[in-house]
């Protein structure tokens, strides 16, 4: 009888035992495959959905002629209500908007209509006069201008040949034994890093006014004119490192001939932003890793408030005596967007509920867009602090009740991670909530990366690094890249002091003074006049 009862009481045992099994079996099976469904869903809207900003993490860099493959990354989709619910809308036409004014700082061309001399007198015999003019404007454009430059120097002998000739001196130049002049040098870099145009396409521009210039010898002129304006990239690190707050960030690069790895291997692009509202900074820096070594180098003995993504390589600069580590908001509310772009259209999930709170706590940032750092910090303790209190109350509660794997568990990982980092910036009120500055400058150089091709070597790259450094910091001042690039390069081969170089920095060169010499010498075409 007992052995009985044992026996009932062993199989009933087993039974739960299995029945709990097959329940966490299920329970498991449940969550890999949502997980499953989840990555299927994100990685059709990363590669057929509608895309916002061209963040296509691949490859830069033309030094030879290879096309280099791309990914995109999805748009926040709001989705519409089916159309069966939307009201009609009657057809209206669609009204013109007022033509912008061409700007005033391009020249202008008189072409003079005037009446035949026939048509001049009136009916009843007396000559019209002249009462007014009627001015409309066209824009017009003058093709690329391809020219030679011949310099001739003067050669001078005594008569009776008591001294050797004296010749005038050589003009000093960027590139002193090339052929290349600083304007075309100043075309040639913003065409590269400003238009995105790779240096073969810039080969055939030449070609077709008959000019044959390789691109190998293009590269060259790049990292020579690089190497010129070294100076000027010195002096924006000192500015950079003058900031009290400074944001940073990463993306790749591929190098062909990069020593010690593969060529289908990752390197990558530095960038900090930096400086004063009136004087802001933008440096790209290439290293081959991506270890936290970088960072900790090219921020070396800075003190200061350091923003950037979750990245884990920037924790040992944020470690360092004097840095306050800061984590963007951005970064933290992409996660519970795909939180929801995984849930599909018409579903409400509890990642609105995350995105509803974030967009609070930067709704009250737009309201203080203008205020000063003490109204600033003021509204911040008294709105800012309360939604954020929320927001972890809602955290606490949401995680434990999410299966990790699933993008939402993810999004919540990720919040409670860096929330004393993402919390920090109500602190003060100069503080960022996020990291946009940064990706902001990281975006001409990933819309780059989409047309351009390799690095052929360490050199290409890093020239390429400082003249990115120079024409996106010169953009961030409100200077227009090809006119401050050609002042710079006329002006640089004479430069020989800190000042001097100082002189040519962006904000030190007045708009006004380059909108003139940007019109200067514009040849005029007679006949025009004559018109």
């Amino acid at each position: 009888m007992q052995a009985q009862v044992q026996a009932q009481m062993h199989e009933q045992i087993q039974a739960q035992v299995r029945e709990q099994l097959q329940g966490e079996y299920d329970a498991k099976l449940i969550a890999r495959i949502q997980e499953l469904f989840e990555q299927i869903v994100l990685s059709r809207r990363r590669q057929f959905g509608r895309s916002s900003e061209l963040s296509a993490q691949f490859r830069l860099f033309d030094e030879a002629d290879t096309q280099a493959a791309d990914t995109t990354e999805a748009d926040d989709v709001v989705p519409l209500p089916p159309a069966s619910l939307q009201a009609p809308t009657p057809h209206k036409p669609v009204a013109r908007g007022k033509r912008t004014p061409l700007p005033i700082a391009l020249p202008r061309i008189d072409i003079v209509h005037d009446l035949p001399e026939a048509e001049r007198a009136c009916a009843c015999g007396t000559p019209r006069v002249e009462i007014g003019q009627d001015i409309s404007e066209q824009l017009d454009i003058i093709p690329m201008q391809i020219r030679v430059l011949r310099h001739i120097r003067k050669r001078y002998a005594c008569p009776g040949g008591d001294a050797a000739p004296v010749t005038a001196p050589v003009p000093a130049q960027v590139l002193p034994k090339s052929n290349a002049s600083g304007d075309l040098l100043a075309m040639l870099l913003t065409v590269k890093y400003v238009d995105g145009l790779p240096l073969a396409r810039f080969e055939h521009v030449l070609a077709r006014s008959g000019v044959t210039v390789p691109r190998q010898t293009l590269a060259r002129w790049v990292i020579g004119s690089a190497r010129a304006l070294q100076p000027l990239h010195n002096l924006l690190r000192d500015h950079l490192l003058a900031s009290p707050i400074i944001h940073m960030d990463e993306t790749t690069v591929q190098v062909l001939r990069e020593p010690g790895k593969a060529a289908s291997s990752n390197s990558y692009m530095w960038v900090q932003t930096g400086g004063p509202p009136d004087r802001p900074v933008v440096i790209y820096d290439y290293d081959a890793s991506r270890s936290g070594q970088v960072p900790l180098r090219l921020l070396e003995g800075w003190r200061g408030h350091l923003m950037t993504d979750g990245y884990e390589g920037y924790n040992a600069v944020g470690r360092g005596d004097g840095v306050e580590h800061l984590v963007c908001w951005a970064h933290a509310r992409r996660g519970f967007v795909d939180a929801i772009k995984a849930q599909g259209k018409g579903k409400r999930s509890r990642a609105d509920e995350a995105i509803t709170l974030i967009g609070k706590l930067y709704g009250i940032e737009r309201e203080l867009k203008d205020a000063t750092d003490a109204q600033r910090y003021a509204a911040r303790q008294a709105q800012s602090v309360p939604v954020l209190a929320q927001l972890r109350d809602w955290l606490d509660k949401t995680r434990p009740q999410v299966v990790p794997s699933l993008a939402l568990g993810k999004a919540l990982a990720y919040l409670d991670k860096y929330w004393s980092k993402l919390t920090r910036y109500v602190e003060r009120g100069d503080l960022p909530i996020d990291n946009n500055r940064c990706e902001n400058a990281i975006r001409p150089f990933v819309v780059g990366r989409k047309a351009w091709l390799f690095s052929e070597s360490p050199a290409g790259a890093q020239a390429s690094a400082l003249i990115y450094s120079l024409v996106e910091t010169a953009k961030a001042n409100g200077r227009e890249p090809y006119t401050w690039l050609r002042k710079v390069l006329r002006e640089l081969p004479h430069a020989k002091t800190a000042d001097e170089y100082e002189a040519l920095l962006p904000w030190n060169l007045d708009l006004e003074t380059l909108a003139v010499e940007a019109v200067e010498g514009i040849p005029v075409d007679d006949t025009l006049r004559q018109a």
